[in-house]
């Protein structure tokens, strides 16, 4: 599903809370916090917002919030399945209602307590208290998406020679780029390769702790709206240049077992075609790069899938530096999923409009072209 947003949708405003591993507070107040954070951002009221988008597996009822912001009226809402993988889909909702004229300003928002409340890292039953639906998957004891996934890594460390140390740099450079954004939990906490090597096994010989992303509580949001507004923001605005979305029958976006060669990563690539070429912008031509990563292998595909590096380069890519500030193509400058926090990936969306902004904590001069990865989805940011 491609969206070229010919109507000219952009990001008018962004707000977040803190991100922690006890946040104190309930997940309804941390979306108010950040939902009126980007409000204000957009130099907006909340009675201006007349539509609401979020991710089908967020506890926060757009009524309640829409109650405790003081928005008066909706005229559109939406929900997006699964996690990060569909994290740029909320976006094109919003996109789609703004250039569609269904709404005026649509308000983006992902909020939890994914380490103090609910672990989605660990094998916990459903929310409502129900039993786990036995599946051909949990039957055979992927209940952890670190074993879902390390299936489909082990299959491209066994075709391209790729070692888990490899996938450790990755994690030096994600910790490193955390260092420096003050945002980050790991901020000022910076770590070595054999510090990632001494972390503990997840999923031998595939995945080690610190190859994993967090458990974050903390909410993020974003105000979209049309681009014929952007003269009178308080802040430079953020064109959405185009989205695309990539699912195929025989795939999947967890139990990606079913294509005859799992050592790539399909949904990907053909997402990146398909917003290149409605964008008319290349990989060459990105200055930015921010990537969904759960876990530290799927940057390598993706790496490789958006066209940043052949098939099985993306270890001797990133061994060679490109991908650090100052590198060929910067990436995750605000320390990811793995650095920063694990906000479902919508902060990276806030990350990617804050180096087009030129606002960014490790800002990377002249940024005119952001990739927003999801691995299923893709998203180009550029200056409205």
């Amino acid at each position: 599903m491609a969206y070229p947003i010919k109507g000219g949708a952009i990001i008018a405003g962004i707000g977040q809370t803190e991100f922690s591993k006890n946040s104190g507070r309930s997940e309804l107040q941390l979306a108010a916090e950040a939902s009126r954070a980007a409000i204000l951002d957009a130099g907006l009221t909340p009675d201006q917002i007349d539509g609401m988008v979020t991710f089908t597996i967020d506890t926060n009822d757009e009524l309640a919030l829409s109650r405790n912001l003081g928005v008066t009226g909706l005229k559109w809402w939406s929900e997006t399945p699964w996690g990060g993988a569909g994290a740029n889909s909320t976006i094109q909702h919003a996109a789609a209602a703004v250039t569609s004229g269904a709404a005026d300003a649509v308000l983006v928002y992902r909020a939890f307590n994914e380490r103090s409340g609910r672990r989605f890292g660990q094998p916990n039953a459903p929310r409502d208290g129900t039993q786990r639906p036995v599946d051909p998957y949990y039957t055979f004891g992927l209940d952890t998406p670190a074993k879902t996934y390390a299936l489909w890594y082990q299959r491209y460390m066994h075709e391209y020679g790729v070692k888990n140390e490899d996938f450790g740099r990755y994690t030096v450079v994600a910790r490193k780029h955390a260092a420096t954004n003050p945002a980050a939990w790991f901020y000022q906490r910076p770590i070595t390769l054999d510090d990632h090597q001494a972390s503990r096994w997840i999923v031998e010989p595939i995945l080690r702790k610190l190859d994993c992303c967090q458990e974050s509580d903390g909410g993020v949001a974003l105000v979209i709206t049309r681009d014929e507004r952007a003269a009178d923001l308080p802040n430079p605005a953020v064109r959405l240049a185009g989205i695309s979305e990539a699912h195929f029958s025989h795939g999947h976006v967890m139990y990606n077992y079913y294509w005859d060669d799992i050592a790539g990563f399909p949904e990907a690539k053909w997402a990146g075609d398909q917003v290149y070429e409605m964008t008319g912008v290349g990989a060459d031509d990105i200055d930015v790069l921010m990537i969904y990563e759960n876990f530290s292998p799927v940057v390598f595909l993706q790496l490789e899938a958006f066209g940043f590096c052949g098939r099985g380069e993306a270890k001797d890519f990133i061994a060679d530096g490109n991908i650090e500030l100052g590198g060929k193509i910067p990436l995750n400058t605000n320390g990811g999923l793995l650095g920063e926090a694990y906000i479902h990936g919508v902060n990276n969306v806030l990350e990617g409009t804050r180096q087009i902004r030129g606002t960014a904590a490790n800002q990377v001069a002249g940024a005119e072209h952001v990739l927003c990865a999801t691995g299923a989805g893709a998203l180009i940011l550029t200056p409205a």
